[in-house]
This record gives structure tokens, C-alpha cells and sequence, in this order.
């Protein structure tokens, strides 16, 4: 394929940039209009790359674009999954060029969405692209990119239960995830689960003055601080109260093959400007974003955060906390578990509430499994080395929904890497990862049987 890209990776560029000028931002209502336009944008492409059929389809929130090409009835089916929904930009200000204006300087294209994951699901339409030109495909090809991954996709898990006829396959192909290095590829067997909620503190019926009442009424910020502080040890374990009970422990095997994964200590702290790493006792930093679960407070506010000095004792506070799940951790158990141990800790001179905004469950496929096998193939004659088991230390929801409709295994092929600061500002692609996976993605179709 490399010579399909070289004749036609300016024309991939001005395609992919059409994508990356939309902002998609699935979580603001003033966007809404771009995501339909970004949905209508992917149905054009599907088509122009040689899909037999493509369309919008409507869901309860924003719409899914569905598009297939058969190439025969007694062929296997590959069913890649992308969503075309992007992150806020917010701080804007840190920015160095427009978020979505994309440029490309020091060898990687910098725009929201870059790699996150628009820049990844069209590396799937153009390696289809090629496979189907150069009659190569031997797979049936279906796609269906979302437009709600960012905001906990609420509306896909039924839409595809509906649909279950339309999206049957045998295998889910994804590339939203990051590898451990350029030197290093990996594929994930597995992703942890989320349970995200907002919390709410309310003291007194009114914002106070503090002098009046400083120190004679209890200050919602504070009182919240406090109950946070409190829901991991000095062992960085989670005191909710039956948080681990479905968490299995892995044994000293597996846990070996997991630490093949090359990892630097001091290159990662290095890249983060961290002195010291933290979490949970007993295990390593690998061990802690990809097998064990964390909890994190997400967003703090409350009182006054103007400009200059306004003495106010506020009324409310609140926080946004997110809890990665493990296989076996159930999402909505851990939300209720979560919800339950909040109000009792709360102390009699607050108010609290909690209000649940999304999550779903992890996954885990085995890696002897025949669409492992061809990925790694594909990955180790593009990179030049094996890749890495791994599991991903974040969460995509719907797959694991997906898994269970569907009754097949979700694949990651991701291409990220961490350098890319995805959901953050200046998030990029590097131009050989883009390229790389476009190869590995056709090499795929080439040594999966099924």
C-alpha cells in the first residue's frame, strides 16, 4: 500500500482535513447543525471509496453513519467501529494554531480530532479503499461511525440492538486507542470500564458573608474537599464500600506477560514534569491505568472565581468524578455503591446530591484469537517488530454494549501515541502513524481468516 499513499496522500490530506474543519463537539447543543454535517461528510467518503451503500441514520441523539460493501455471501464480515464526535477545546487559548484549521508542522497534523479519533477511523476508509480498487478485498466490510463516543454514547447501544440484522459480523475493528511507543507497537486486549457522575454540596440556603458567618457555618467547599480526601486511603485504595468485590486479581503469570511492555519510569515522568508517580500500593505504573481501577475528581467549583476579592461563603459546591472499572466491575453497581457511600459520609450540616451522567462496563478478548493473530501479523511486517499485549488504561463504553448485542470481540488496533494529547489542547497525528495504519489496517484484511 505504501505506493497507493505516496500517489495519493494529498488527496487523502484534503479529506481528511474536510473532517477535521467540522467541529463535531457532540457535548455543546450550538453544534448540533456539524454534527449532521460531519455524519453527511463520512457518507460521501464511504461512497467515493467504494462502499456499495451508505447513509444517516437517525438515533435518540445525534445520527449513525452506516455503510457496508459485499463482496459475497459466503465471505466473513468485519464491522469497524469509529465515531466522528469530538472533545471541547476549551482552554482555546492554549492552542497554537485553530483547533480546527488543521496544519501540519513538525511531521504530525495538529487539529481536534487528529487522532481522536476522526484521523484513526479514516485510516479504515482509505486502507478499505485500497483493498476494494486494487481487488483485494476478500472480507464483507461494515462500518458504523457514532456520533455520541464522547458524551458516553447514550443513544448506540439501542440503536444497534434494532439493528442487530444490519451490524452482523465476525469481528468489531476499532482504532481509537494509542500504542506504548513508535518503537513498540501494542494492541490491546481490553479497555476498563467508567462510572462518572456530578456531585452536589449545598450548606446554607445563600451565599454568606465571611466574615459574618466564617467559621460558624459549615463551608460547602470545604466540607466537599474533606469528602474526597476521604475516598482514597494513604494506599491509594478506594474506600467505597464494596468497590473491589467483583475486581479478580490477576495472577503473577499474567502479570509477568503484562510487564514485557517496555516502560521508562523517569522518560514517562519526564514527559509529564512529575517529581513522583502515585497510586496504589503494590502496583506498577503500567499495572495501575490498565488493570486496576482509580477514582479521580474530573472538575471542583464553587463560590466566587472572579476577578479579585469578593468575601463570600457559598452556598454550593461541586465536583465531577470519574471511577475506571475493571472486567467485572459493573458499571451501574459501582454507580450506586458510589451514590450510597457519598450521602453517608456526608456530615448533618450539609445537603448532597448525585447525579449519574454515563458510563459501561470493560472487556477482555483473548489474544488466540484468529483477528488478533492476523492484526499482530499485519502490525509486526509494518513496524518491523511483534507488538505488545496490552490493556488500555481508558474507556469506550459502547464496545463492551457492542460485544454483548453483537456476540463478537471488539479488536484495537490503535495507532495513537501519548505524545499526541488527545482531549487536550494542540491534540495531533503523527504523518507515519497515520500512514502505518493505514498499511497494518489492509494487511489486516489480508491474513484474517475467519
Amino acid at each position: 500500500m505504501k505506493n497507493y499513499i505516496e500517489t495519493n496522500k494529498d488527496r487523502f490530506f484534503d479529506e481528511l482535513f474536510s473532517l477535521l474543519r467540522i467541529p463535531s463537539i457532540s457535548s455543546l447543543e450550538q453544534n448540533r447543525p456539524d454534527m449532521r454535517a460531519c455524519a453527511e461528510r463520512l457518507v460521501e467518503l464511504l461512497k467515493e471509496a467504494g462502499a456499495d451503500e451508505a447513509a444517516v441514520y437517525e438515533t435518540d441523539g445525534h445520527p449513525v453513519v452506516f455503510g457496508q460493501k459485499t463482496v459475497s455471501a459466503d465471505a466473513g464480515t468485519v464491522l469497524v467501529y469509529g465515531h466522528y464526535d469530538v472533545q471541547p477545546v476549551d482552554p482555546l487559548e492554549l492552542w497554537a494554531s485553530d483547533p480546527f484549521e488543521p496544519e501540519i508542522r513538525d511531521g504530525a497534523i495538529y487539529a481536534r480530532g487528529a487522532n481522536d479519533d476522526k484521523g484513526q477511523l479514516f485510516m479504515h476508509i482509505k486502507a478499505f479503499e485500497y483493498m476494494a480498487r486494487e481487488g483485494l478485498l476478500r472480507h464483507n466490510v461494515k462500518f458504523i461511525f457514532e456520533g455520541e463516543e464522547e458524551i458516553g454514547s447514550p443513544s448506540l447501544a439501542k440503536w444497534a440492538e434494532k439493528h442487530k440484522e444490519l451490524l452482523a459480523a465476525d469481528i468489531i475493528l476499532v482504532s481509537d486507542t494509542t500504542m506504548i511507543s513508535e518503537a513498540v507497537p501494542s494492541i490491546n486486549c481490553g479497555m476498563r470500564g467508567l462510572s462518572y457522575v456530578e456531585v452536589k454540596v449545598t450548606g446554607p440556603d445563600k451565599d454568606l458573608h465571611s466574615g459574618h458567618y466564617g467559621g460558624a457555618v459549615a463551608n460547602p467547599v470545604n466540607v466537599l474537599c474533606d469528602m474526597i480526601s476521604s475516598l482514597i486511603d494513604k494506599d491509594g485504595h478506594i474506600t467505597v464500600k464494596g468497590f473491589y468485590d467483583d475486581v479478580v486479581e490477576l495472577s503473577d503469570e499474567d502479570r509477568a506477560k503484562l510487564s514485557r511492555a517496555p516502560f521508562d519510569i523517569d522518560e514517562y515522568k519526564e514527559f509529564l514534569d512529575i517529581k513522583e508517580v502515585k497510586g496504589e500500593s503494590g502496583y506498577t505504573t503500567l499495572e495501575r491505568t490498565g488493570i486496576r481501577p482509580c477514582l479521580d475528581v474530573n472538575g471542583i467549583w464553587g463560590g466566587y472565581i472572579g476577578e479579585g476579592a469578593k468575601t463570600v461563603l457559598p452556598s454550593v459546591a461541586h465536583a465531577k468524578i470519574s471511577m475506571r472499572l475493571v472486567p467485572n466491575q459493573d458499571s451501574e453497581t459501582i454507580t450506586r455503591l458510589f451514590t450510597e457511600h457519598f450521602k453517608e459520609i456526608a456530615p448533618d450540616y450539609v445537603k448532597v446530591e448525585v447525579t449519574p451522567h454515563h458510563g459501561g462496563n470493560g472487556f477482555l478478548i483473548p489474544i488466540s484469537s484468529p483477528a488478533y493473530q492476523a492484526a499482530s501479523k499485519a502490525m509486526a511486517e509494518v513496524y518491523g517488530v511483534e507488538p505488545v499485549p496490552s490493556r488500555g488504561g481508558g474507556s469506550i463504553p459502547i464496545l463492551a454494549d457492542l460485544q454483548k448485542t453483537l456476540g463478537i470481540d471488539p479488536l484495537l488496533m490503535g495507532f495513537g501515541l501519548e505524545r499526541d494529547t488527545i482531549h487536550s489542547p494542540n491534540e495531533s497525528y503523527l504523518l507515519k502513524q497515520l500512514f502505518a495504519g493505514m498499511e497494518s489496517i489492509a494487511l489486516f484484511y489480508k491474513y484474517y481468516q475467519n
